[in-house]
């Protein structure tokens, strides 16, 4: 049985997530129903992040085991052809042995948020940034973030419906930029917590606000309490950018 790897992007706003759910359409479900349409088996894809409602991805990595064998550029073109009009798009398909895991294999996660400090409403970024509408101090956001480098208890940037057995993670980037009038947080680590990205990057708006400082960010990790929380960022910003594997 052959096993498959997928690389794939979507535009997570019509979704309710990556994860087959029976409350609304996914990104998993819409994928295996263009699998089955084509080889009329049903498969279950794997992927290495379950994106949130919202949550948009360039790069999301996914695996797949069919029956026979079908050749890779086959796989990712029909795939495409069945999964219209989802904005979705398998953008490389290869096959892999079969001790690749698409989430257990994978060694860093890259993510980017999006935000926008301008009055005026968002038009060609409507659902791909948040707009906030007064000027972030994104030097000040720097310095802050960096506060939350390393091995940390995260349970104040974590969703109470986290399911993960730990809070601890190890978060080896936080870096936050100005591009014009757009402020670009990307964050890589091994793993994340349910709400994680979205928790830090709306309590470095508060920063960047300057409702908060550096001290008040570190404060707010150290009590490891979710209350200490500032409000949790939109999901729109949310891009899952890259997945990364062993050589």
């Amino acid at each position: 049985m052959p096993r498959y790897r997928l690389l794939i992007e979507y535009d997570g706003t019509p979704f309710v997530g990556w994860q087959r759910q029976a409350n609304g359409a996914s990104v998993q479900g819409a994928l295996e129903a263009a699998i089955f349409a084509f080889t009329g088996e049903t498969v279950a894809v794997k992927g290495a992040g379950r994106t949130d409602a919202g949550v948009h991805a360039a790069g999301q990595v996914a695996h797949v085991d069919l029956s026979k064998p079908l050749r890779p550029d086959k796989l990712r073109d029909a795939a495409n052809a069945h999964l219209r009009p989802n904005p979705i798009a398998v953008l490389e398909a290869g096959e892999v042995p079969q001790d690749f895991d698409a989430r257990f294999s994978a060694i860093r996660r890259h993510y980017r948020y999006r935000i926008v400090d301008r009055r005026p409403p968002l038009a060609l970024l409507a659902g791909r940034a948040w707009r906030v509408p007064k000027r972030l101090d994104a030097g000040a956001m720097d310095i802050a973030a960096k506060r939350l480098l390393g091995r940390h208890d995260f349970t104040t940037f974590r969703s109470a419906a986290c399911q993960a057995l730990s809070p601890v993670k190890t978060l080896d980037r936080l870096d936050v930029r100005r591009e014009g009038e757009e402020v670009l947080i990307e964050t890589d680590a091994r793993s994340f917590l349910h709400n994680q990205v979205r928790s830090l990057a709306g309590s470095l708006v508060e920063v960047g606000l300057g409702k908060w400082n550096a001290d008040d960010l570190e404060g707010a990790l150290n009590r490891a309490d979710r209350s200490a929380c500032g409000p949790v960022a939109p999901p729109e910003g949310l891009t899952l950018m890259r997945v990364d594997y062993p050589e």
